[in-house]
């Protein structure tokens, strides 16, 4: 798997048992974007899709809005001891009439869960800011596709089946037809990834579609959605209160605790039909937004 994965010493304990052999892990590096050369941002991500990923984080903070905004993207800098380009330094060039990223856009971010932002008027003000809104997409989404779109996420995650060490996040048609997967070492890497598969592929409003992940839907991830206009984000946990109320200000269908047969739908239930019998046996015909308890399953979330 070339740079995606590596190879370091691990002493095993199995009770008095000790063993001695080397592991595989997943490899997280720096990734610095530059923009017409001057530097955007850092990331601590897994290398591949480099260029995706730079795709879907500008869209998503609003400094492009289509493929077309890009004239270029090319590696730059950054060489390693040995002076072999290390493929940690990405500069993307603006297409002409593109304006560049306002001040405060910069940052470096080596967390994933801090918005810094809060309140009705900046939920509105992302709203507001996005040019693809989910709003009015009346896609249609049955309970059965949705159950079934968790196992079909674990099942093409071939990295973290070597390291198990990587957050996931997949695209789906309304039908549970996997469009695109991206594995990376951030959550908000991986979507952004996803996003940026579709800004490549002239995919962007990404409507009709469900964006699944693999741990929690925190605000940033369900910030990414609304600003690539994907109409529904399904998470294996639970989302945070700060993604739900931006789902309900941008009309985002959040879905949280999607495990075997069951869910938690938190915003525009409207677009999950009940089609499975055996749901309605299982819960006693409660309505989609009453399917699991909310405390269910709570703990299980990686960081």
């Amino acid at each position: 798997m070339g740079r995606i994965t590596a190879r370091r010493p691990v002493v095993r304990l199995r009770g008095e048992h000790r063993v001695e052999r080397p592991d595989t892990l997943v490899v997280e590096e720096p990734l610095e974007l530059r923009v017409d050369g001057k530097a955007l941002a850092v990331t601590m991500r897994t290398p591949g899709h480099d260029v995706e990923l730079a795709h879907g984080f500008l869209l998503t903070e609003g400094v492009i809005s289509a493929g077309s905004d890009i004239a270029a993207a090319r590696y730059c800098d950054g060489v390693d001891d040995e002076g072999a380009n290390t493929y940690n330094v990405l500069d993307i060039t603006l297409a002409e009439g593109v304006s560049p990223p306002e001040t405060g856009v910069e940052r470096n971010f080596y967390t994933t869960s801090s918005c810094g932002v809060c309140g009705k008027g900046s939920l509105e003000a992302i709203r507001l800011r996005t040019k693809h809104s989910p709003e009015a997409d009346t896609v249609v989404v049955t309970s059965r596709t949705l159950t079934g779109l968790p196992d079909s996420l674990r099942a093409a995650q071939k990295v973290f089946d070597a390291t198990g060490g990587l957050h996931a996040a997949a695209l789906f048609t309304a039908d549970g037809e996997m469009l695109v997967l991206r594995e990376d070492v951030g959550r908000h890497n991986a979507v952004d990834k996803v996003v940026g598969w579709a800004v490549t592929h002239d995919r962007i409003p990404a409507t009709g579609t469900v964006l699944m992940v693999s741990g929690r839907a925190s605000f940033e991830l369900a910030q990414k959605a609304v600003m690539a206009g994907i109409p529904i984000l399904a998470a294996v946990s639970a989302p945070s209160s700060l993604a739900v109320d931006l789902a309900a200000e941008s009309g985002l269908t959040v879905i949280g605790f999607l495990r075997g047969r069951s869910m938690n739908i938190y915003s525009r239930s409207d677009r999950v039909l009940v089609s499975d019998d055996r749901i309605d046996e299982d819960f006693g015909g409660s309505r989609s937004e009453d399917l699991v308890d909310g405390h269910a399953g709570r703990g299980l979330d990686e960081a």
